[in-house]
């Protein structure tokens, strides 16, 4: 029978690759490592586990039991894939597809992380909307309007009235500072 492991700040690809760096070195075969989550085929040790542990927290990474802190990393994790690594569109309310996905009612889910984080879960969607918003202005390649489109904004106006709501800067203006600090290292 499998066993899940749990795995807190877990939020790209490359810790991905980590904790399967990890679980291999420690001679552990796994059947799958998502974002939060690693599957290993079999038990472990109370020794394995500490090794587990041990090895992660070197990268940043901690095993998680209390069954709560893994339901909002969970939550966390969800919204991650779904901003940072998905291009398709949600076809129902977001409320929804975070109760479908995760097997809990949303309002309890949303009184859980707001308790625990401090924040609601619509402003850590929109703290991470904003941020892949941010890293797809560097990139260059996409116009504010083909942004506003792939992030599954209402409008333009909508995405600069958020950005501008976090960053206290339009988008336009923050790809004109990134523009300029270029500039100014090839000046050097």
């Amino acid at each position: 029978m499998p066993l899940n492991l749990y795995i807190k700040n877990m939020v790209c690809i490359r810790c991905k690759m980590v904790v399967k760096a990890e679980l291999e070195k420690l001679g552990l075969h796994y059947n799958s490592v998502e974002l939060g989550h690693a599957e290993i085929q079999g038990s472990i040790s109370a020794a394995q586990h500490d090794q587990v542990r041990v090895a992660l927290l070197k990268s940043g990474l901690e095993l998680m039991d209390d069954k709560k802190s893994v339901l909002i990393e969970k939550i966390k994790s969800v919204i991650i894939e779904l901003v940072h690594y998905s291009e398709d569109p949600l076809t129902v309310n977001f409320s929804d597809y975070l109760s479908e996905k995760l097997q809990h009612d949303y309002t309890y889910l949303s009184n859980l992380f707001s308790e625990v984080q401090g924040t609601t879960i619509e402003k850590f969607i929109i703290t991470h909307k904003i941020e892949r918003v941010k890293e797809l202005l560097v990139y260059d390649e996409l116009s504010v309007t083909e942004i506003a489109f792939l992030m599954h904004y209402s409008s333009v106006a909508h995405l600069s009235t958020q950005f501008k709501k976090i960053t206290g800067l339009t988008p336009s203006h923050f790809k004109q500072l990134k523009n300029k600090r270029r500039s100014m290292l090839e000046d050097v």
